[in-house]
């Protein structure tokens, strides 16, 4: 059997061969190494790969009841907390802690019988678009190895496109989930906030802050929601609402739907190819029998605003903690608790997170909490009534995940506000609590992928991924796959075109290169 197929296969399919025993999880697991060994240098999807410590978790688990992840390796985000994993949260302030717990969504992993790969890279403590601010270097877009992959969930995204993960986990505050699953072709879902518990997550900005997987393809998308999600009593603001069985939810047919299309996210400076994608995406449901209507978003253009003064401001607020006494980095050198905490804080953290820290204290001190802070909370609130609005009109608000596809490597890095605007389509739904999912829906001229936004109200992802995989099964862009890939070869650089998978399943692809 070729290296990289069975890690190029998703979760469900997975599960038919280790159910009919024609793989083990060893051969899996040897695949999988072998990928990373190969193809991780180049992409830097993970911080850290330690063969020695997965091969003895596999050991651990070798025993295990199968539970609905059975054997299958599953990246976790380097900012949620893996028991006696190093979780630095890209970070050279956490550098080498290593958290005695589990994270609630580990704990349920876990119990399914996933085997788990930390530490995928990101954007410093979840600050960015890119995977740029990583205190561990530069993720690479396994599409085109000289793009960025997104971010800040940029190594999840990566690894799961790249083959070098089945599936992941990913954070989401302000479309960190979203884009980078846009800008890497493959599933992103940001659940409505409370649907999953966020116990274990190092936070960012605690009133905008959900973890969600990243996947190959819808289905897997639900499974591992399906296993994640649930109340959690250690999350205050974990939601005490039902789980509904989303893999049978998904195949309802969606004639009857109604998708609104909000004429604020027709913006000057989307790009034009993302723009057509959109249009024909439209299409496509209109063909499935789904109703598709012009909505409005009123407060739209006053989202970026309002999430940079919020997200700061808790961000801030998180970050106080991070001062060189209880753990993580602390600055060398004699001289007082003062000179202390300034040359911690001034080593530790990278220029964003700085950036944010100041602009978060700013917002709250004295004299300006009521202009910014408490207004961004009232501009808040406005912009979720409108989405309230906005769904009792429709079933589903359909937008670009991203006004661009994947930009270059440095190509914003030193321009915070173009970095910022790179999520205008993303963080209203953050601010609303609402769920969103990102899906692949077309390609640019130079072979890089576009994504589509679907976003529901509270707690309806069933009808995120009902209509997600309505499309997904109309279409074959979830099919194509990067050709730096475990499937593919390696790039030394430049853009690297798709190579369309066929016959339409890899699993197909598989049995025919067996």
């Amino acid at each position: 059997m070729p290296s990289g197929s069975l890690v190029a296969l998703t979760i469900h399919e997975l599960r038919g061969l280790l159910e009919a025993k024609q793989v083990s999880v060893d051969e899996i697991m040897q695949d999988l190494l072998a990928a990373l060994e190969r193809l991780n240098p180049q992409l830097h999807a993970y911080i850290a790969v330690d063969a020695v410590r997965l091969r003895a978790q596999l050991k651990e688990r070798s025993g295990a009841s199968a539970g609905p992840l059975f054997g299958i390796p599953i990246t976790i985000k380097d900012n949620i907390c893996v028991a006696g994993e190093e979780t630095a949260c890209g970070s050279k302030m956490l550098a080498g802690f290593r958290p005695p717990y589990d994270a609630t969504v580990i704990e349920r992993l876990r119990r399914a019988g996933a085997w788990l790969i930390p530490r995928a890279n990101m954007d410093e403590f979840a600050f960015g678009s890119s995977t740029e601010n990583s205190a561990f270097g530069v993720t690479r877009n396994p599409w085109a190895v000289d793009r960025v992959p997104g971010g800040s969930s940029g190594g999840s995204a990566c690894a799961v496109a790249a083959d070098l993960a089945v599936a992941a986990l990913g954070s989401d505050t302000g479309g960190s989930i979203r884009q980078p699953a846009a800008f890497c072709g493959v599933v992103g879902l940001k659940p409505t906030y409370g649907r999953v518990s966020r116990y274990g997550l190092v936070a960012f900005a605690s009133s905008l802050d959900q973890i969600g997987p990243i996947t190959k393809d819808v289905t897997d998308c639900a499974l591992v929601l399906s296993v994640i999600a649930g109340h959690d009593a250690r999350d205050s603001t974990s939601a005490p609402v039902a789980v509904a069985d989303y893999v049978s939810a998904m195949r309802t047919p969606v004639k009857g739907l109604r998708i609104g299309i909000p004429k604020e996210y027709v913006v000057e400076g989307i790009d034009p190819e993302v723009r057509s994608a959109i249009d024909q995406a439209i299409t496509v449901f209109e063909r499935l029998g789904v109703a598709c209507t012009r909505v409005s978003l009123p407060r739209t253009s006053f989202a970026v605003a309002t999430y940079y003064v919020i997200a700061t401001a808790e961000a801030s607020s998180n970050l106080a903690r991070y001062d060189g006494v209880q753990y993580g980095f602390r600055a060398s050198g004699n001289g007082s608790l003062m000179d202390m905490y300034v040359n911690t804080r001034t080593e530790g953290f990278g220029a964003e997170p700085k950036r944010r820290i100041l602009l978060g204290t700013y917002v709250l001190s004295h004299g300006y909490y009521d202009a910014y802070y408490l207004k961004a909370l009232k501009v808040r609130t406005l912009i979720k009534q409108d989405f309230d609005e906005a769904f009792g009109q429709c079933d589903v608000i359909l937008t670009p995940t991203a006004p661009t596809p994947a930009f270059r490597i440095g190509e914003k890095l030193h321009d915070p506000l173009q970095m910022y605007l790179s999520d205008i389509f993303t963080i209203s739904a953050n601010l609303a609590g609402v769920p969103a999912l990102s899906l692949p829906c077309g390609f640019s001229k130079d072979g890089l992928p576009i994504g589509m936004q679907l976003l529901a109200a509270p707690f309806k992802e069933d009808v995120l991924l009902r209509t997600a995989y309505a499309y997904e099964q109309a279409t074959e862009w979830h099919l194509r796959t990067p050709a730096l890939s475990a499937k593919g070869g390696s790039a030394s650089g430049g853009s690297v075109q798709p190579s369309a998978i066929s016959p339409k399943s890899k699993q197909d692809k598989l049995k025919a290169d067996s």
